[in-house]
């Protein structure tokens, strides 16, 4: 299931990416056209900002925007900055990997249906883009 923290930062980045070559765009727009508390926001573009997905100025006609064009930042990318692994469970995760307790990986049918479901999860989150949301 998508977290709250995932689904405002798509929310977010989908006006961005309309927006992408104008002018900066102010938070409390944003908050305000797709509804997601300010706080909670500003928290998000903070971290997406971090890691290079936003960059910001300062000032009159200041706010948020984004670094690259809307088609080269994937989905994936964004979840995995905002919600860490793709994977349903740690030990089935790429980036994030993590052994399970109490389990013997080589005999484990679970991993086996959670490393698919992984990897075509990821064949599609990968291909779609900010540019997916407009």
């Amino acid at each position: 299931m998508l977290s709250n923290r995932a689904n405002y930062a798509l929310k977010a980045l989908s006006v961005l990416a309309a927006n992408y070559g104008g002018e900066p765009v102010l938070i409390a727009h944003i908050s305000t056209t797709k509804n997601i508390p300010l706080k909670f926001l500003q928290a998000i573009l903070l971290q997406l900002k971090q890691h290079n997905i936003l960059g910001s100025k300062k000032g009159k006609g200041g706010g948020y925007y984004l670094l690259q064009q809307p088609k080269q930042t994937s989905i994936a990318s964004v979840l995995r900055i905002v919600d860490g692994p793709i994977a349903l469970l740690p030990c089935a995760s790429l980036n994030f990997y993590k052994q399970c307790v109490d389990c013997d990986e080589v005999n484990c049918k679970l991993k086996n249906i959670f490393t698919e479901t992984r990897d075509a999860t990821l064949k599609i989150l990968n291909k779609k883009t900010l540019a997916s949301l407009l």
